[in-house]
């Protein structure tokens, strides 16, 4: 079942009733003429994109646009205004929509402007504000997405042991110094390996993933660890590096010898249709993590079981 974003529609002219046809096999449509309903609708179960048509009331729709973008919940809530050919002359400061659509516009240039409008929003709401990759939001619909499409993907978790003693010794500066470059490794390795078929991004903290092509999984992951191993000495302290180890302090006020932080990857495959639903696949992962975790160094477990 392919994955539809939900748009919702506030208009009342007969084209845009038949718009709706012609979108419906990309977007889960409702649709309303009566603005108070709209309200309702939008403020209790939001959509992804909300298309609002002037000529209904133009002070209204201003108004509703206004109240839409001071809402905490609608920040990122992409609008875009049906609005005629005479009256593209605005202030569009005083009116905060993401877009417009010319009245009886293509049909197509229409889709393309709503696809447009929702990408736009996703990258500056979704992305992590540390690295600068796609946040939890991308990360689920993309998961779902090759779920859906039954591809020959594996999708990999990724994150740093050891990460909060190492910010204790060593402070959050640097602990997100060491974030940045996972991230560029990822995004590097990702990119000259799999190209436009891979995929990467940031949960928060210490945790990444990322999605590529089954039968390449193993290389990537055993690049992405040597690109890892061989940045990580800077940052190390000298001393540090002399021990091979780092000393820290437990809330117990305990002396522990800490080993540096070192990578675990737990990868999953999609193939055969296995899975339904992306929760299924995190769930596989926490399995997966626990054993690979439980070694020592950096370290990569593929599930190769067929069920």
């Amino acid at each position: 079942m392919k994955w539809r974003n939900k748009l919702f529609i506030l208009a009342r002219s007969e084209w845009v009733k038949e718009l709706t046809s012609f979108l419906k096999d990309e977007f889960f449509i409702e649709f309303s003429d009566i603005p108070e309903k709209a309200v309702e609708k939008v403020l209790n179960n939001p959509p992804e994109l909300l298309l609002i048509e002037e000529a209904l009331s133009p002070e209204m729709a201003k108004n509703l646009v206004l109240a839409f973008k001071k809402d905490l919940h609608l920040t990122f809530l992409p609008i875009l205004l049906i609005v005629s050919q005479q009256e593209l002359n605005k202030d569009w400061e005083k009116l905060p929509v993401d877009d417009f659509v010319l009245e009886k516009a293509n049909p197509e240039e229409i889709k393309s402007r709503l696809k447009l409008a929702l990408v736009r929003v996703k990258c500056s709401a979704d992305a992590n504000p540390l690295t600068g990759l796609p946040g939890n939001t991308s990360i689920l619909r993309t998961i779902q997405e090759k779920i859906d499409r039954k591809e020959k993907v594996a999708v990999a978790y990724v994150d740093i042991d050891q990460f909060k003693p190492f910010n204790d010794r060593y402070g959050f500066a640097r602990g997100d110094e060491i974030l940045r470059a996972l991230a560029r490794i990822l995004s590097n390795v990702l990119g000259l390996k799999c190209r436009e078929e891979g995929f990467v991004g940031h949960i928060g903290g210490d945790d990444f993933v990322f999605i590529c092509p089954e039968d390449l999984v193993e290389e990537v992951c055993q690049e992405i660890i040597e690109e890892y191993e061989r940045i990580l000495p800077n940052f190390i302290d000298p001393e540090d590096l002399e021990r091979g180890y780092f000393i820290a302090r437990t809330r117990q006020g305990k002396i522990e010898k800490i080993p540096f932080p070192s990578l675990s990857i737990a990868v999953v495959p999609l193939r055969g249709g296995r899975f339904k639903h992306y929760g299924e696949v995190s769930a596989v992962a926490s399995e997966l993590k626990k054993i690979v975790k439980a070694k020592k160094g950096s370290n990569y477990l593929i599930d190769r079981r067929k069920n």
